[in-house]
C-alpha cells in the first residue's frame, strides 16, 4: 500500500472511530434528548392550540397568522407548524450543536483530545456529521408527531397535499439546522457553550429581521422557512444556499480545530 493510501486510510478509520464516540456522546446526551422533546413537543402543542383557538372563534389569532388559519383544517394547522418549525428548528439545532462542540471546552475536556491518536480535525467532522444525523431523525420524528397530533384534532385524513406538507416540514427540520452550523464555529473560537448559543440566537434575529425586510429568497438565512411556507417561490438553487452555507462554515470549523492550541 502506498503512503497516500495508507494516510487515507487511517483517516477513514480514525473518523469511523470518531463517529461511533460522538454518536455514543449525543445518544447518552440530555441536552440532545430534552432538545428534541421540547422542538417536537411545542410545534405540536402550539399548532394544535392556534386551530383549536380558531375553530373557537378567536378571530385576533387570524388576524396574526393570517387568513390561511382561518379554515381551520389540515391547511391552518401546516401553516402554523411551519410558521413555528422555521424559528424553533434552527435555535433548537443551533443550542444543540453548541454543546456539542463547546462542552469539550466549557468541561475541561479539549485538553485529552490533543493525546488521541485521531486528529482534532476528525473530531470536529465527527462532531457535525453526528449533529446532521440527529436533525435528519428530527426531521422524520417531527412530521409524524404532527400527523398524529392532526388526527387527534379531529382534522380527518390527510389527503397527498398535506403529506407533501408535512415532507416540506421534515425537510426545513434539515435546513434549519445547515443554518444554525455557525454555531459550532462561533463555539470553537469562543472556546464555550456560550458563544454558540448566542451565535444560534443572532441567526434567529438576522432571518426575522431579514424576513421582515424582504431580503428575497437568495438569503440562506430565511430560503428555508420561505420554501416551506410557500413552495412555489424558492428556485431550488436558493434552497441550495443553506447546505452550501453549512458546508463552507463546517470547512471552517474543521480548520479551527485542526489549530487549536493549549495555551489559548
Amino acid at each position: 500500500m502506498t503512503a497516500p493510501a495508507a494516510a487515507g486510510q487511517r483517516a477513514l478509520t480514525g473518523l469511523r472511530t470518531a463517529l461511533v464516540v460522538e454518536s455514543v456522546k449525543a445518544r447518552a446526551s440530555l441536552v440532545l434528548r430534552s432538545t428534541s422533546v421540547l422542538l417536537v413537543v411545542g410545534v405540536c402543542v402550539l399548532s394544535a392550540a392556534m386551530v383549536a383557538a380558531v375553530r373557537a372563534g378567536r378571530t385576533d389569532v387570524t388576524r396574526k397568522l393570517g387568513p390561511t388559519v382561518a379554515t381551520g383544517d389540515w391547511d391552518a394547522f401546516l401553516s402554523v407548524a411551519t410558521q413555528v418549525t422555521g424559528a424553533a428548528a434552527v435555535l433548537a439545532t443551533g443550542v444543540a450543536l453548541a454543546w456539542l462542540v463547546g462542552r469539550e471546552f466549557s468541561d475541561g475536556t479539549v485538553g485529552g483530545l490533543f493525546g488521541l491518536p485521531v486528529t482534532r480535525g476528525v473530531i470536529a467532522s465527527a462532531k457535525v456529521l453526528v449533529y446532521l444525523g440527529w436533525a435528519a431523525g428530527l426531521g422524520v420524528v417531527l412530521p409524524c408527531a404532527l400527523l398524529a397530533a392532526g388526527l387527534a384534532c379531529g382534522l380527518g385524513a390527510p389527503d397527498a397535499p398535506v403529506l407533501a406538507g408535512l415532507a416540506r416540514i421534515g425537510l426545513l427540520v434539515l435546513l434549519s439546522a445547515c443554518v444554525a452550523v455557525p454555531a459550532a464555529l462561533a463555539a470553537t473560537l469562543g472556546r464555550g457553550l456560550l458563544p454558540g448559543v448566542a451565535t444560534t440566537v443572532g441567526v434567529v434575529a438576522v432571518a426575522q429581521v431579514g424576513a421582515t425586510l424582504g431580503a428575497g429568497t437568495w438569503f440562506p438565512l430565511t430560503a428555508p422557512a420561505l420554501w416551506a411556507i410557500a413552495p412555489g417561490t424558492v428556485p431550488a438553487a436558493a434552497l441550495a444556499t443553506a447546505p452550501l452555507l453549512a458546508l463552507a462554515v463546517a470547512a471552517l470549523t474543521v480548520l479551527a480545530w485542526r489549530r487549536l492550541q493549549l495555551d489559548r
